[in-house]
């Protein structure tokens, strides 16, 4: 397996490294500043011996050094800063997504794309229509990362470890998240159980904030560790053929009366990309909350046309 990694920037670069380093494939580090990437996949493979890793890891300026990719993950992008939101990075970040989509499709036309950039779902929709993949074939990294920070934040809470809880977020990636409160679990008991109404809020409020958090404490920059990590599960899903359901940023036809509109849902992913949705059983105000994102979601992709 190949994956072209697009992006060298700190979510790129930890990405490819945590793919190298669990044995899923063999990287290629591509980024437009002069021998960054080149700099960072050198210092990689020189942590190989210590690590115990294999998969080979080269950086590049040139995207015929990407051709043959089975996966491409797009981190590429401008990161937030401040008191901006991911929309406000839609009509940069949409003319990056173009050309590295155009770019990269060229060599490697049988590649299953991962979107990371913001904003996600926009940017997903976005790389699917410029790309001309089948809808399969193209995601956003979105419910990985909200659920696992969904899951952490229950476990601070509850001073548990975070492997005893269960969690899942779905919807849009932001404030039209969508947490499963009622499929959320702490050492097999119901979180509903374990705190209150006011408590479970606070936390899936601070889970959509989860990224503008850690964009305030860093001053310059955003999170990369846990968007990496969440990046890799995929990666790790898709290359191992694993079919393993994970929140993903997926095209609906009609699963949950969504049609024809990414948006975050439990996707089985294999080596064909997604490989079916799994509709789970959700309430009134579940379900309407969903498609509520999906319509949010909806709009704002009409506003690609315009730009």
């Amino acid at each position: 397996m190949q994956v072209t990694v697009v992006g060298a920037g700190s979510v790129g670069a930890t990405t490819a490294m945590r793919v190298a380093q669990k044995g899923l494939a063999d990287v290629v580090l591509i980024d437009i500043v002069k021998d960054l990437p080149q700099g960072i996949a050198l210092d990689m493979r020189e942590s190989a011996p210590v690590e115990g890793f294999e998969p080979n890891i080269v950086g590049t300026n040139d995207y015929k050094d990407t051709s043959g990719s089975d996966i491409v993950v797009i981190t590429a992008g401008l990161p937030r800063k401040p008191g901006m939101s991911r929309m406000d990075l839609l009509e940069k970040n949409a003319a990056i997504m173009r050309d590295v989509v155009r770019h990269t499709v060229k060599g490697s036309p049988n590649a299953i794309i991962i979107v990371v950039s913001n904003p996600l779902d926009e940017m997903t929709f976005l790389a699917s229509e410029v790309s001309g993949f089948p809808k399969h074939r193209v995601m956003g990294m979105a419910g990985v990362l909200d659920s696992s920070r969904l899951r952490y934040f229950i476990a601070e809470n509850l001073g548990v470890s975070p492997l005893a809880v269960r969690a899942v977020a779905l919807g849009s990636h932001g404030e039209s998240m969508v947490p499963l409160p009622r499929h959320a679990t702490v050492n097999g008991k119901p979180l509903v159980d374990l705190v209150d109404e006011a408590t479970l809020e606070h936390l899936f409020q601070r889970t959509r904030d989860g990224g503008a958090e850690i964009v305030a404490l860093l001053k310059k920059g955003s999170a990369y560790y846990a968007p990496s990590a969440s990046v890799a599960q995929m990666v790790n899903a898709i290359a191992g053929d694993t079919g393993e359901v994970l929140p993903v940023c997926a095209w609906c036809t009609g699963e949950y009366g969504i049609d024809g509109v990414y948006v975050g849902v439990p996707a089985r992913l294999g080596r064909e990309g997604v490989e079916g949705i799994e509709e789970f059983d959700l309430n009134e105000d579940e379900l309407a909350a969903l498609r509520h994102a999906a319509e949010g979601i909806r709009s704002k992709c009409a506003d690609l046309a315009k730009l």
